[in-house]
């Protein structure tokens, strides 16, 4: 079933500003909040994260309904790309070096602010890219 398109652009804008501050103030615990939205949203979809939920119920009420929809695989994977990059950042931020937390996190906001903005997903083009390769590879 596909999912309204504008949920995973809403969940990144969160994301981006979760991820600013993250680089502000050098938060562990903002970072470790974070690490679990992404790994809820590639566990369950975005849908079931806590920025799809927050979506759902007070945002999608006052914009009304969906025009526009995409196949929740390619945000999912964008998720646990995420994911990847934000426990990165932890590991820096918590061990060290402060350098990798500052650079893992720099690039999650990076990836996260394009799709916010522009509607860019970086990570849902990654899956693209890898499904393409996969079906040459068969």
């Amino acid at each position: 079933m596909d999912i309204d398109a504008r949920g995973p652009r809403f969940g990144a804008a969160v994301t981006s500003v979760v991820l600013a501050a993250v680089l502000i103030t050098g938060s562990v615990w903002l970072l470790a909040w974070q690490t679990l939205a992404f790994a809820l949203g590639a566990a369950g979809g975005v849908g079931r994260s806590s920025y799809g939920w927050l979506f759902r119920k007070a945002v999608r009420p006052r914009i009304g309904p969906p025009t526009e929809f995409e196949s929740p695989q390619p945000p999912r994977f964008a998720q646990a790309v995420g994911l990847a990059f934000a426990a990165l950042g932890l590991v820096g931020y918590g061990i060290g070096p402060e350098w990798l937390g500052l650079a893992a996190t720099g690039l999650a906001l990076a990836a996260a602010f394009l799709n916010a903005a522009f509607g860019y997903c970086l990570g849902c083009e990654m899956y693209l890219l890898v499904r393409r390769v996969a079906v040459r590879a068969e």
